[in-house]
């Protein structure tokens, strides 16, 4: 974590959790796990992930979508297709604005908020750090 600056990684699967930091000033790295909250019976290998929320901040100039995780952003579900979202566009809290492949997964984040993009922060088929700001809107 510390060699690729990631300040903190979190990860659920099937009722168990994982939530790791670094230390402030290159102290040592804290682990929390929880065990699984219920004897549910596990998801088929094949069943897809949830998307994560994406989150938002309120900024001075208008508000923040921040990548909930680490991964590489795609603009588009592929190539051929246009991206999810240009500058100008209005958008609400279900648009989809990415779609973020993290350990082959591709993920798809909501914008869990209203409003008109105004910056698009993110490369295209670059790597994401968990809190970068993905967008701008107004």
């Amino acid at each position: 974590m510390k060699k690729n600056g990631i300040a903190v990684f979190k990860m659920e699967k099937e009722g168990f959790k994982i939530t790791m930091k670094t230390g402030e000033a290159g102290g040592p790295v804290h682990y929390v796990t929880s065990a699984p909250a219920s004897a549910a019976p596990a998801l088929p290998p094949s069943a897809p992930a949830e998307a994560p929320a994406a989150a938002a901040a309120a900024v001075a100039d208008g508000i923040e979508i921040k990548s909930p995780m680490v991964g590489t952003f795609y603009a588009s579900p592929s190539p051929e297709n246009p991206p999810f979202v240009t500058v100008g566009q209005e958008i609400t809290p279900d648009t989809v604005v990415c779609i973020i492949e993290a350990m082959k997964v591709m993920n798809e984040i909501k914008a869990e908020v209203s409003g008109t993009v105004v910056e698009i922060s993110a490369e295209n088929g670059k790597p994401v750090q968990f809190g970068q700001t993905l967008f701008r809107l107004k």
